[in-house]
Parts: C-alpha cells; structure tokens; sequence
C-alpha cells in the first residue's frame, strides 16, 4: 500500500478505483491514516469501496465558511458505504436527496475555490 494523501485518495473516485483503508482488526478509515484510532493498528490493506451507499444524515447549507461562500445553498450528506462513512456535497439541487437514499462518491469541484471536492450523487 502507498502512503495515499488526500488529493491521492480524492482522485482514485475520478478513476472510478474508489477505495478505503482497513486495519489488521478489520476497522474501516480513510486516508491519509498511519494509525488506526480504534485500536492502535499501523497495518491496512487497502479495500475497494462500495459503488453507492446510503444516506445518513443531510443538512442544507444557507451560510457556508467562506472557502464555500458562492456554493451556497448546497446540500452536504453524510452516507454509510459499509465500513465508513463519507461526508460530501450533494451534486443535485438542495432539497432533492433525503435519508436512505442511495449516493455515489465522484469528484467535483468548488465554486468558490475551484479546488476539487468530494461529491456525492443521486444514484
């Protein structure tokens, strides 16, 4: 396993080669990790992840931080994709993803910033 930074990690979706990282205890994180925060681990492996997960938790952002401030109203979902958890943007008008629905990570980028972000779209 490579030593993934964020961006690394980020860009494996764009890829369609989405991945996480799992402890030798079977704990699910996401780079960059060197340590497992469950249990103290320092072996992963790295796991392919799944092609959609679930939606957990949404909110609609009307007043974002300002690295986010011409992206506004957005949604950001947390969803579950098996052993983790991603949080993201919704690529879709604010108000069309609701919890349970099914989301897929892809790469998509700020409108304030230009710099790439994690989004998640309506399956």
């Amino acid at each position: 396993m490579s030593d993934a930074g964020f961006d690394e990690w980020l860009h494996a979706f764009a890829a369609e080669d989405g991945y996480y990282l799992e402890c030798a205890n079977g704990h699910g994180l996401l780079p960059p990790r060197r340590i497992c925060p469950d249990c103290g681990s320092t072996e992963f492996s790295e796991e392919s992840l799944p092609e959609s997960g679930t939606v957990a938790a949404v909110t609609t952002v009307h007043v974002p931080a300002p690295s986010f401030d011409a992206d506004a109203p957005y949604d950001t979902v947390v969803a579950d994709f098996g052993a983790i958890r991603l949080t993201g943007v919704v690529d879709a008008e604010p108000g069309t993803v609701e919890i349970g629905d099914d989301v897929e990570p892809a790469v998509g980028a700020s409108e304030t910033t230009g710099n790439d972000v994690l989004m998640l779209r309506p399956v």
